[in-house]
Protein backbone atom coordinates (compact mmCIF):
# COMPACT_ATOMS: atom_id res chain seq x y z
CA UNK A 1 0.00 0.00 0.00
CA UNK A 2 3.05 2.42 0.87
CA UNK A 3 4.15 2.15 -3.11
CA UNK A 4 0.78 3.04 -4.21
CA UNK A 5 0.55 6.10 -2.00
CA UNK A 6 4.68 6.79 -2.91
CA UNK A 7 3.61 6.42 -6.76
CA UNK A 8 0.47 8.44 -6.71
CA UNK A 9 2.20 11.49 -4.99
CA UNK A 10 5.04 11.28 -7.61
CA UNK A 11 2.29 11.02 -10.65
CA UNK A 12 0.22 14.15 -8.78
CA UNK A 13 3.37 15.81 -8.44
CA UNK A 14 4.61 15.30 -11.93
CA UNK A 15 1.41 16.56 -13.71
CA UNK A 16 1.43 19.69 -11.18
CA UNK A 17 4.38 20.70 -12.22
CA UNK A 18 3.75 20.61 -15.90
CA UNK A 19 0.30 22.19 -15.60
CA UNK A 20 1.10 24.72 -13.53
CA UNK A 21 4.49 25.33 -16.63
CA UNK A 22 1.89 25.46 -18.86
CA UNK A 23 -0.34 27.96 -16.57
CA UNK A 24 2.38 30.35 -16.49
CA UNK A 25 3.48 30.14 -20.23
CA UNK A 26 0.00 30.41 -21.65
CA UNK A 27 0.04 34.36 -21.51
CA UNK A 28 -3.45 34.79 -21.38
CA UNK A 29 -4.30 36.13 -17.98
CA UNK A 30 -5.60 39.90 -17.16
CA UNK A 31 -2.96 41.71 -15.64
CA UNK A 32 -3.10 41.63 -12.12
CA UNK A 33 -4.31 37.92 -11.85
CA UNK A 34 -1.71 35.37 -10.42
CA UNK A 35 -2.77 32.11 -11.12
CA UNK A 36 -1.37 28.72 -9.67
CA UNK A 37 -1.90 24.92 -9.58
CA UNK A 38 -2.30 24.62 -6.00
CA UNK A 39 -3.05 20.55 -5.97
CA UNK A 40 -3.51 17.46 -8.57
CA UNK A 41 -5.46 14.91 -7.21
CA UNK A 42 -5.45 11.11 -9.80
CA UNK A 43 -7.26 8.13 -9.63
CA UNK A 44 -4.90 5.36 -9.07
CA UNK A 45 -6.25 3.84 -12.75
CA UNK A 46 -4.30 7.18 -13.97
CA UNK A 47 -7.82 8.04 -15.88
CA UNK A 48 -9.20 11.31 -14.42
CA UNK A 49 -7.61 13.85 -12.46
CA UNK A 50 -9.16 17.20 -10.68
CA UNK A 51 -6.73 20.34 -11.01
CA UNK A 52 -7.03 22.83 -8.35
CA UNK A 53 -6.41 26.31 -9.87
CA UNK A 54 -6.04 29.04 -7.14
CA UNK A 55 -6.24 32.72 -8.55
CA UNK A 56 -5.05 36.21 -6.52
CA UNK A 57 -6.18 39.81 -7.56
CA UNK A 58 -8.07 41.15 -10.04
CA UNK A 59 -11.92 41.67 -10.29
CA UNK A 60 -14.16 38.35 -9.70
CA UNK A 61 -15.25 38.65 -13.46
CA UNK A 62 -11.09 38.43 -14.78
CA UNK A 63 -10.78 35.46 -12.27
CA UNK A 64 -13.98 33.97 -14.31
CA UNK A 65 -12.59 34.49 -17.71
CA UNK A 66 -9.51 33.14 -16.54
CA UNK A 67 -10.74 29.43 -15.89
CA UNK A 68 -13.09 29.88 -18.44
CA UNK A 69 -10.24 30.31 -20.36
CA UNK A 70 -8.27 27.30 -19.08
CA UNK A 71 -11.19 25.19 -19.42
CA UNK A 72 -11.08 25.89 -23.32
CA UNK A 73 -7.51 24.82 -23.12
CA UNK A 74 -8.07 21.45 -21.47
CA UNK A 75 -7.80 19.09 -24.34
CA UNK A 76 -4.97 20.44 -25.99
CA UNK A 77 -3.42 20.53 -22.17
CA UNK A 78 -3.93 17.27 -21.78
CA UNK A 79 -2.20 16.39 -25.18
CA UNK A 80 0.65 18.49 -24.33
CA UNK A 81 0.90 16.08 -20.73
CA UNK A 82 0.77 13.26 -22.68
CA UNK A 83 3.36 14.15 -24.78
CA UNK A 84 5.37 15.49 -21.64
CA UNK A 85 5.08 12.86 -18.95
CA UNK A 86 4.76 9.24 -22.02
CA UNK A 87 2.36 7.74 -19.28
CA UNK A 88 0.32 4.78 -20.68
CA UNK A 89 -3.13 6.63 -20.06
CA UNK A 90 -3.05 10.50 -19.62
CA UNK A 91 -5.71 11.24 -16.83
CA UNK A 92 -8.66 13.35 -17.98
CA UNK A 93 -8.47 16.86 -16.92
CA UNK A 94 -11.20 18.56 -14.59
CA UNK A 95 -10.40 21.83 -13.69
CA UNK A 96 -11.72 23.62 -9.94
CA UNK A 97 -10.86 26.74 -8.67
CA UNK A 98 -9.28 26.41 -5.12
CA UNK A 99 -10.75 29.17 -2.80
CA UNK A 100 -8.43 27.90 0.18
CA UNK A 101 -5.98 30.61 -0.47
CA UNK A 102 -8.59 33.20 -0.40
CA UNK A 103 -10.24 32.15 2.45
CA UNK A 104 -7.03 31.75 4.38
CA UNK A 105 -6.16 35.37 3.56
CA UNK A 106 -9.83 36.57 4.39
CA UNK A 107 -9.38 35.08 7.87
CA UNK A 108 -5.84 37.08 8.42
CA UNK A 109 -7.45 40.22 7.25
CA UNK A 110 -10.06 39.93 9.75
CA UNK A 111 -7.43 38.35 12.64
CA UNK A 112 -5.04 41.67 11.93
CA UNK A 113 -8.46 43.87 12.24
CA UNK A 114 -9.36 42.83 15.06
CA UNK A 115 -5.87 42.96 16.96
CA UNK A 116 -5.41 46.35 15.52
CA UNK A 117 -9.32 46.83 17.41
CA UNK A 118 -8.06 45.63 20.72
CA UNK A 119 -4.69 47.14 20.20
CA UNK A 120 -6.00 50.43 21.07
CA UNK A 121 -8.69 49.60 23.54
CA UNK A 122 -6.03 47.67 26.08
CA UNK A 123 -4.88 49.14 28.87
CA UNK A 124 -1.14 49.36 29.58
Amino acid sequence: MAQKVDRMTRVNELIKRELANLLTTSGFFPSGILASVTEVNTSTDLRNATVMVSFLGGKASDREAAMHEIELRRADWQHRLATALGFKHTPVLMFKVDRRIAAGDRVLELLEKEEKARGGNDVK
